[in-house]
């Protein structure tokens, strides 16, 4: 996933990888981040802390992790979030279901597997 005019805007294609997970996911970590994008996470980890010192982030300690966040005090945050979901609302379907739809949640204790059946 890479289009050079996201990456123009936001500087390069790690600042928009980022945005957009936060965007779409509300919330993460940087080795989650480089998990999903096959990055390394000392680079999402510098994306996400550029984020939090221009204000666009706030973070908080989960366990051993950093999670990051959206300000809700910065005033451009709004505008930023709306614009995203612009951007990820166009994206093709295989890069959506790719990157994008990710379980967030582990699966309750005992619940089986839903097994997709291929055919017609």
């Amino acid at each position: 996933m890479q289009d050079p005019t996201l990456d123009a805007v936001f500087g390069n294609t790690s600042a928009t990888r980022v945005l957009l997970f936060l965007e779409n996911y509300g919330s993460g970590h940087a080795a989650r981040i480089a998990r999903t994008f096959g990055m390394s996470p000392s680079r999402a980890r510098e994306q996400l802390e550029k984020f939090e010192s221009a204000s666009l982030l706030t973070s908080r300690p989960v366990g051993r992790s950093r999670v990051f966040e959206w300000n809700p005090r910065s005033p451009i945050v709004d505008g930023l979030r709306n614009f995203l979901a612009t951007v990820l609302a166009g994206l093709p379907t295989e890069v959506t279901k790719k990157y994008f739809r990710q379980r967030q949640r582990p699966r309750r204790s005992g619940k089986p597997l839903e097994v997709q059946k291929v055919g017609r």
